[in-house]
């Protein structure tokens, strides 16, 4: 596979035009590819187990929340060990550890219905997927021209979100038909495999193939600068926190949604994959839209309204119209559509991040991606916790009045003055 700097030039200005810096391309495309893998579980595993007898409905929500837990250590590690080795070795990483323990979980978890096992390997294999997607999103952070940073991350969620939320379920509805759902997490490990060396093997800019990190400072405190920013920088402690609110709904969702809409609303598990894909099908096209606005508009304004309250409204009619109107297909579709569309205001965030502390953007993308990867957790903890408690309508409440708690604390994340100045925004 060739650099995309070797490409014939009117491709290569088609890439620049759209917003991916040329020497990132073949990044994107492994990205996409790679999670349209991971996201061939996402709209049916849960219901799959519950299904099997594997896990009670209760007990299912454990199995994805333990798998949030380690996607959130990994993800704040993709920034940690970037610094110290260099986002294309932490990639290389995550890859491996993905294909090993995804081949653990399906032999010996999935097929003798052993449920510790699942738990097990499931949470180990959560490391895999966060340090390859972030670790390339701090690439992106330290190779792409600041000018057109928030398009550049808004191309990384086109590709992380469209593969995992969109692609990979209109998948699993293609292959589940077919061959079965047992068969087609197989073929979700074949589709993991493609897209990681085609991600690896494309991926020649030079930066992110060596550590962030200063010559000469001692991994220990490498490692702690991804902590210690927490208190040296406040603010991004601060959207840490708009992180975790940002996904955590949504990681939710996956876990009681593909019960609740098909076992109760009346849809089938079909028509359920399809309304997921439409959800982040409007999300992937939103992605790259504001992206684009958050550049125009600023980054905190993009964030707090268009992300925060529009998220608010819109998962509270993600409830509403289905509660009011039944399996009414076509209005169930345009209330996930809307949802979708407001989940990506928040994308701005990813280069809001780093231009906070623009010093030390790999620490603080570690904490970006830590926020990233604890709403895997808390999303589905919140359902095992209240669910059983305030049912589907409560939890939905709750997860939009953390929407607008976010929406109220991006509006502290100001910028410094060269990052401001940089953008072309004011700073206070």
């Amino acid at each position: 596979m060739h650099d995309t700097q070797e490409m014939h030039s009117p491709i290569r200005s088609f890439i620049d035009r759209i917003g991916i810096f040329p020497p990132l391309f073949w990044g994107y495309v492994g990205l996409l590819i790679f999670m349209i893998g991971d996201g061939v579980e996402a709209g049916y595993l849960s219901k799959y187990l519950v299904d099997q007898e594997i896990s009670s409905e209760d007990s299912v929500a454990l199995v994805f929340t333990v798998y949030g837990f380690t996607v959130a250590i990994a993800a704040w590690l993709s920034g940690a060990l970037s610094d110290l080795w260099g986002p294309r070795q932490v990639m290389g990483l995550g890859f491996l550890i993905w294909i090993v323990f995804e081949v653990g979980f399906l032999l010996l978890g999935i097929a003798p219905k052993n449920y510790t096992m699942i738990l097990l390997l499931y949470a180990i294999r959560g490391l895999g997927y966060p340090l390859f997607a972030y670790g390339f999103l701090v690439w992106i952070s330290v190779a792409t021209p600041y000018h057109r940073l928030g398009t550049a991350v808004g191309w990384f969620w086109f590709s992380l979100t469209g593969g995992l939320l969109m692609l990979g379920p209109l998948a699993a509805s293609y292959f589940i038909e077919r061959i079965g759902p047992y068969m087609t997490l197989w073929c979700s490990l074949g589709i993991v495999v493609l897209g990681g060396i085609i991600g690896l093997a494309g991926l020649q800019e030079p930066l992110g193939k060596k550590r962030l990190a200063r010559a000469g400072e001692h991994p220990l405190l490498t490692l702690l600068s991804s902590i210690s920013i927490a208190w040296r920088k406040p603010k991004t402690a601060i959207g840490c926190v708009v992180r975790i609110i940002n996904t955590a709904p949504q990681n939710g969702f996956l876990v009681f949604f593909p019960i609740y809409f098909t076992k109760t609303v009346g849809f089938e598990l079909s028509q359920w994959l399809q309304i997921l894909s439409f959800m982040f099908l409007s999300n992937i096209i939103w992605n790259l839209l504001f992206g684009i606005i958050g550049d125009k508009l600023g980054w905190q304004r993009t964030v707090a309204y268009c992300g925060g309250m529009g998220s608010a409204l819109t998962t509270l009619l993600l409830y509403y119209v289905p509660h009011m109107f039944g399996n009414n297909y076509p209005l169930v579709a345009f209330s996930a559509v809307c949802y979708g569309a407001t989940l990506a205001g928040y994308v701005p965030l990813s280069a809001l991040m780093p231009s906070l502390a623009p010093q030390n953007k790999g620490a603080a993308m570690s904490l970006l991606n830590l926020g990233a990867g604890a709403s895997n957790w808390v999303g589905p903890a919140i359902v095992g916790i209240f669910l059983p408690v305030v049912g589907v309508g409560g939890v939905m409440w709750i997860y939009a009045i953390l929407y607008v708690v976010s929406a109220i604390m991006t509006l502290f994340l100001t910028l410094p003055p060269e990052s401001a100045k940089a953008q072309g925004t004011s700073p206070e």
